[in-house]
């Protein structure tokens, strides 16, 4: 005989307390225990307290709260994303579609992007830890890194100046 467990509780979940959905309160400490675990943009966060039933208001006011103390930032959200998946080799292009998917302002992910970063060189160490350090050796060598570091996220410029392409052989 199966026992049934009992569905799992989210923490934080506003359940079916009307009274809970409405309080700007209930919806900051669900809101702090959501960025507790990991930054996230106010976008997420919006959709994250919806999801658990608190009301647009409620939410809006949390919102707002968390981003005067300085809690929720969208700018330093945007610039750390951008440190951390550059070091994990992606170039701006895959990025910028990242964060844009995230919901972040247009303005604040070119203000990350261009925050001081050598896309050239974090291309070419992209490709050098995936080839190794030798040129690549004909068209094909070429075409291939090319295509990785496309899918990396990497411009055709970035590539050209990691692969050592001539622009004529495009």
């Amino acid at each position: 005989m199966l026992r049934r467990r009992a569905p799992k509780r989210v923490p934080g979940s506003s359940g079916s307390d009307p009274a809970r959905a409405t309080d700007p309160a209930a919806a900051r400490a669900t809101a702090v225990a959501l960025l507790a675990r990991r930054d996230l943009p106010s976008g997420e966060v919006r959709e994250r307290l919806a999801a658990r039933g608190f009301e647009a208001a409620a939410t809006a006011e949390a919102l707002a709260a968390l981003a005067s103390e300085g809690a929720l930032d969208d700018g330093r959200f945007a610039r750390n994303y951008v440190a951390y998946h550059a070091g994990r080799g992606h170039g701006p292009v895959r990025i910028r579609a990242d964060l844009r998917a995230r919901g972040l302002a247009p303005e604040l992910i070119e203000t990350a992007l261009a925050a001081g970063l050598d896309w050239q060189a974090l291309a070419a160490a992209a490709r050098v830890r995936r080839f190794g350090r030798p040129a690549p050796a004909d068209y094909r060598d070429k075409a291939r890194q090319a295509r990785f570091l496309q899918y990396r996220g990497f411009s055709a410029d970035h590539i050209r100046a990691a692969t050592g392409a001539d622009s004529d052989m495009d």
